[in-house]
This record gives structure tokens, C-alpha cells and sequence, in this order.
């Protein structure tokens, strides 16, 4: 049997496709070399001369144009594009300039921290002093989170949630007379225009669900809001 080893030439047989950046290199060079404006169909017919398929041509030009590396412009309903040997140079000193006043920035920050943080320390050396202002502080604290915790247990009698517990009740009251005149119009209305059907109306009342759960019976009427005092009104 006659088995054959690959060889590493074999191997490389399969070529392989180009990356990102190689396609933005290639595509870099058709504007170089030629000078020219190009449209993006035409662009997608030249790209593949470069080893760059069609399908891909418009995602590498689009990332040359968000690099500022290939520029572009629409002229009537086309849109052209075009780069230059000196785009890609004019970008590169645009980015260092950024990079280096970046640096600057960030080395004038350093320095004001530094010296922040020199003015912060001083006072704060260790000392007998510091250490028993630091247990008082401690204690003050948890005398405070105590203090707190006895507060909240008092929050029911809050003068303050009772106003506006208060509110709310009062807000409430007037919604359900609110419907309940609604109701007592309707009800009229349907007595006015319907006089014939009086007793089916009538049933029709008693079988309301939905209001309150128990239908329109006969003591169904306005209710008064209680008196504050009823409430539990908290001690001033």
C-alpha cells in the first residue's frame, strides 16, 4: 500500500483567506495606484482583481471610511470614494497628536493626585490623638445607627405620615362618591329614556358584580369621610 506523507508545500495548497486588515490594505492600494474616484460598484468589481471578494468589498470600505482612511462624498444621487497616499499619512498625525496631548493630560492629572494625596496625609500621621478621635468617631456612629433604629420603630405616630395618609383618605373618599353620582345619573337616565323596562333595570341593579362586589342594593348611597380624630390622629 502506498501511502503518501503531506508535505508542508501540500499543506499550504488550500490558500488562505485574507484577514481584515490585509483587505484594507488592498483596497488601500487600488486608491493609491490609481488617483481616482470610485463608486461603490465599481469598487466591488475591482476588489476581487485584489484577492478581495465583492461581497466584502462594502464592509472593508466602510471601515476605511470610519478609520478616515478613505473619504467620501455624494455628488448628485452617487456617492464617490477616494484616498489618497497623503489621507493615510494626514490620519496618522492627527491620531498621534491626539495620543500625545491624551498623555499630557493624563500626566498633568497624575502630578494634581499626587499632590492631593501629599496634602491629604499630612495631619493624618499616626498618633496616640488620631487613634482616640478615631474610636470616638466609631462610637458616635453607632450611637447614631442606634438612634436611627429607635426612630424608625416610632414612624407609625409621624405626624408628617399621618397628613399624608390623611390625604390619600381623603382622595379616595371623593373618587368613590364620584362614582357613585355617576351611577345615580346613569340610573336616572335610564329610568328617563327606558320607563318600560323599569323592572329589568331594576334586576339589572341588583346584579351588578362588579360594583363593590355585591351589586347596586337599596342602602347604596354617598359615603361621609370620618373624622380625623377616628383615625388615630398622633399625639403633637
Amino acid at each position: 500500500m502506498n501511502l503518501s506523507i503531506p508535505t508542508e508545500a501540500a499543506s499550504k495548497s488550500k490558500k488562505r483567506g485574507l484577514s481584515l486588515e490585509e483587505k484594507r490594505e488592498k483596497m488601500l492600494q487600488i486608491f493609491y495606484d490609481s488617483q481616482d474616484f470610485f463608486l461603490l460598484k465599481e469598487l466591488e468589481k475591482v476588489g476581487p482583481k485584489k484577492g478581495v471578494i465583492s461581497q466584502s468589498v462594502k464592509d472593508v470600505i466602510q471601515s476605511l471610511v470610519d478609520d478616515d482612511l478613505v473619504l467620501k462624498d455624494k455628488i448628485g444621487s452617487s456617492i464617490y470614494f477616494w484616498s489618497l497616499p497623503s489621507t493615510a499619512g494626514n490620519q496618522l498625525r492627527n491620531v498621534s497628536r491626539k495620543l500625545e496631548s491624551d498623555l499630557h493630560a493624563s500626566k498633568k492629572r497624575y502630578a494634581e493626585l499626587v499632590e492631593q494625596c501629599a496634602a491629604l496625609k499630612k495631619g493624618r500621621e499616626e498618633s496616640d490623638e488620631r487613634e482616640e478621635a478615631l474610636s470616638e468617631l466609631k462610637s458616635v456612629e453607632l450611637k447614631h445607627n442606634e438612634l436611627k433604629e429607635e426612630l424608625a420603630q416610632y414612624a407609625d405616630n409621624d405626624p408628617a405620615a399621618f397628613e399624608t395618609m390623611k390625604k390619600a383618605i381623603e382622595v379616595s373618599y371623593s373618587a368613590a362618591n364620584r362614582w357613585t353620582d355617576n351611577i345615580f345619573t346613569l340610573r336616572q337616565w335610564c329610568a328617563n329614556n327606558f320607563p318600560q323596562a323599569r323592572e329589568q333595570l331594576e334586576h339589572m341593579y341588583q346584579e351588578f358584580s362588579f360594583v363593590l362586589q355585591a351589586g347596586i342594593t337599596d342602602d347604596f348611597d354617598y359615603i361621609e369621610l370620618p373624622n380625623p380624630s377616628s383615625l388615630g390622629a398622633p399625639d403633637n
